[in-house]
């Protein structure tokens, strides 16, 4: 089963968006990216804030959820074989699909988020 590892928020202020999450919720900055990204983590889930100028495509708020399986190669089957298309972004850390409704998920891992026990 794939654990919820990455969850993905576009906001219009980056740096009071990630301290919010820090100091309302504890979380621990991992690192801020050279794109203006923050990545934060609560020791489990990495929780990525991204700059909304970066996509004016799409509203602020949720943007993407990413999981995490013991083999990613056998999770994107899983995910391809529901239906799942992969989208051609490039990402050092996941694998991008667009699934109903265009719900965009990922396959793969993330700065600060727990690895998995092997199944």
């Amino acid at each position: 089963m794939a654990k919820i590892r990455h969850v993905s928020y576009r906001a219009e202020n980056v740096d009071a968006m990630a301290k919010f999450f820090i100091d309302a919720m504890g979380m621990t900055l991992v690192q801020k990216r050279q794109d203006g990204a923050i990545d934060l983590s609560d020791g489990s889930i990495n929780v990525a804030i991204l700059p909304q100028a970066a996509n004016r495509s799409r509203g602020a708020g949720l943007e993407h959820i990413g999981f995490s399986a013991a083999d990613d190669q056998e999770q994107i089957r899983r995910v391809e074989a529901a239906g799942g298309v992969a989208d051609p972004t490039r990402s050092p850390y996941e694998k991008k699909f667009k699934g109903p409704e265009g719900i965009i998920v990922d396959v793969g891992r993330w700065p600060g988020a727990a690895l998995l026990d092997k199944e």
